[in-house]
């Protein structure tokens, strides 16, 4: 093995120029390519970290205008049930004196009726006097019989 030093020098400086030439014309364009894309990669994390923060934070408030939502719906069922309550308590009021009303009118009606029979016995009253007295004057009457008649007469209306 004999080492051909010329050779070696040659293979050598072509080995040197070569990783010169790469160095100078691929490596450089290659790493600034490689750095290029480790920077878009390092800046892409960062937007994406800075994405979940943001969908965290949207996250956060759609769950607080949820909350807000739900307690809104609590407050307006509770005011539609009070308002319930209360259209019920004034129907109940209004059934109450409309019922009122009615038992007023009934006994003013009731009242007008037993006026309207008093005065309707009053008058079969005074008819029926009359008709006894027409019949008395009617017949030829002694005074014996007058007295008979008129004590009869007011043993029944005492009677009635």
């Amino acid at each position: 093995m004999n080492i051909v030093w010329q050779q070696l020098a040659t293979h050598a400086l072509g080995f040197l120029l070569v990783v010169w030439l790469l160095k100078k014309y691929a490596w450089g364009p290659l790493m600034a390519m490689i750095d290029e894309r480790r920077e878009k990669i390092v800046s892409d994390f960062r937007e994406i970290e800075l994405q979940k923060q943001d969908v965290a934070q949207q996250k956060g408030a759609y769950e607080d205008k949820l909350k807000a939502i739900e307690q809104e719906r609590r407050e307006k069922l509770i005011e539609g049930v009070n308002e319930g309550q209360k259209i019920a308590a004034e129907l109940k009021s209004k059934a109450h004196a409309e019922a009122k009303e009615i038992i007023v009118r009934a006994k003013a009606e009731t009242q007008r009726e037993l006026a309207k029979a008093k005065v309707q016995l009053k008058n079969d009253m005074v008819d029926l006097t009359l008709a006894a007295t027409e019949k008395i004057l009617r017949e030829r009457l002694t005074a014996e019989k007058d007295r008979e008649l008129v004590s009869g007469y007011i043993e029944e209306l005492s009677q009635a």
